[in-house]
């Protein structure tokens, strides 16, 4: 891997991958029902604190966009297999985390499939997705501003939980006291 590997314009660069996630997330998303795709885009519970963070982080994520549209992935590279191997599991992981969501009563949390282990499996799936992304092009530098922009997403998360915290009540509390904010060692 390399800080910033070569630029070039071409077809095979990071851009691709990225690419291909949303074009799938929004053939997903136009199989959802509506009801399901609005609590998806809630904004509830967002201070103007956190959502000035949050567009932060998006802007954040849009240089990673921007990075990828110029580095071309790194095929027959060391960091290649990995990084395709990194993708693949988060974005495998991101539509089983939405088809979960998608299955849950709009009555009661998702707690269900990867929500057993994670009160966020859609955000770690797509951070794992986007650090494949960064391995694939061999790009320290994307792999670093797709960390700091995790952590200005964070305040997303903290929203969303203030929200459910809100819509339902001590089932949710009892719910983040036994299933950790991310994965299973945090």
């Amino acid at each position: 891997m390399e800080l910033t590997p070569a630029p070039q314009i071409g077809l095979l660069n990071g851009w691709l991958l990225i690419a291909l996630l949303y074009l799938s997330y929004g053939v997903l998303l136009f199989s959802f029902p509506r009801d399901v795709v609005a609590r998806l885009y809630d904004k509830s519970g967002r201070a103007k604190r956190q959502r000035y963070l949050i567009h932060a982080g998006g802007l954040l994520a849009s240089i990673i966009f921007i990075l990828s549209i110029f580095t071309p992935l790194q095929i027959g590279s060391n960091v290649f297999i990995p990084g395709m191997v990194i993708y693949c599991l988060g974005l495998t992981g991101f539509f089983v985390a939405l088809s979960n969501f998608k299955d849950t009563p709009h009555d009661r949390p998702a707690t269900e499939g990867l929500y057993r282990i994670s009160r966020n499996p859609q955000q770690v799936a797509f951070f794992i997705t986007f650090a494949g992304v960064c391995v694939a092009m061999g790009s320290w530098l994307a792999l670093l501003i797709q960390v700091i922009s995790s952590l200005f997403l964070h305040t997303r998360i903290l929203a969303e939980e203030k929200a459910c915290l809100e819509k339902y009540g001590e089932s949710y509390r009892e719910y983040m006291k036994n299933v950790p904010r991310y994965f299973i060692f945090f």
